[in-house]
């Protein structure tokens, strides 16, 4: 691994990057935050655009309805919080002011997953996923990294529609660069690879990474960046050519990359018989999380590198059989 690997910034870090950008060129751009302004990296945005920010205090719901009226008068909204709190907390004023009429408001939900660490299961947001996906006109973006982060603030600031933006507090790898293709429902493929294909989002995907460095075996992993609407045919091609497949998310496995996945996939009848091929699910089986280090987690719920590894060589010898 290189140098330019080996640096480590956070997606929270990408986002607030991406703020001060798209805010430069466009003056309809708008933050709100709930109290947790430097947590979510909008200190800066606050700084640099004072008349663009709101700080509603611990009101998340009144932040959502904050957010849907300044859309409706033409500008387009950040709304940030903790992702236990919005979507957790705000999912009925999403619901019905947001999606219902179609805004162009951006949920950003911050200390998603198990890196949060020994913050808690009261911060580790691992439901948000199932909570955003279920809503019509939703579109959702979990990164995988700083960059990709950055790309995605500037994409979903042009999309004229409601969406959900995923964020981690943890830093990790720098998997994507300047140069690296990002588009919102199109996903990338991180590593082609022939035996095994893995699909995941968020910077969990740099466990995978790590996984497969000195591993015998050629893994495909696919960056499933847009859980909402997902890139069936990136999938089913890579499916096809690798014959075994593992999904991993910091995420409840219920409604979450796990079921995005099988859900697209059984709604093609063809598709659907690549269910049958060898394949395993990583993430949080129906369970709270709870104090530890980001990598004592991970280890307990099998999603650090180590773990990983072991899962491949397992569907391997199952393919084989």
């Amino acid at each position: 691994m290189n140098n330019e690997q080996q640096s480590l910034k956070s997606t929270r870090d990408g986002f607030g990057m991406g703020m001060i950008e798209v805010a430069k060129k466009n003056p309809n751009i708008v933050a709100l935050c709930a109290d947790l302004t430097e947590s979510l990296r909008l200190n800066d945005f606050a700084e640099q655009f004072p008349g663009r920010f709101i700080q509603v205090g611990i009101a998340e719901q009144n932040m959502i309805g904050v957010a849907s009226g300044m859309a409706i008068q033409g500008k387009i909204p950040f709304a940030a919080s903790f992702a236990v709190f919005s979507p957790g907390r705000t999912w009925e004023q999403i619901r019905d002011s947001v999606c219902y009429s179609d805004l162009p408001v951006i949920i950003v939900g911050g200390h998603t997953g198990l890196n949060v660490g020994e913050d808690g299961y009261t911060q580790q947001g691992l439901e948000d996923l199932a909570l955003m996906r279920v809503l019509p006109n939703m579109t959702i973006v979990s990164p995988v990294d700083f960059e990709e982060t950055r790309k995605t603030v500037h994409a979903l600031a042009s999309l004229r529609k409601p969406a959900y933006l995923r964020l981690t507090r943890e830093k990790t790898l720098k998997i994507t660069d300047e140069n690296s293709l990002f588009e919102i429902g199109k996903a990338n493929i991180i590593k082609e690879g022939g035996d095994l294909t893995i699909i995941g989002s968020g910077p969990i995907l740099s466990e995978v990474v790590k996984a497969v460095e000195n591993i015998n075996a050629s893994v495909e992993i696919i960056n499933l960046h847009t859980i909402k609407p997902v890139d069936t045919d990136t999938i089913i091609n890579s499916l096809k050519k690798t014959g075994a497949f593992i999904t991993i998310e910091e995420h409840q496995l219920t409604g979450g990359v796990a079921a995005a996945v099988t859900e697209s996939l059984v709604k093609d009848k063809e598709a659907s018989k690549l269910l049958s091929l060898p394949h395993d699910f990583l993430g949080i089986n129906n369970e709270f999380g709870e104090s530890g280090t980001a990598l004592e987690l991970w280890k307990k719920h099998g999603l650090d590198s180590e773990s990983i590894k072991k899962k491949i060589k397992i569907i391997l010898e199952q393919k084989n059989v």
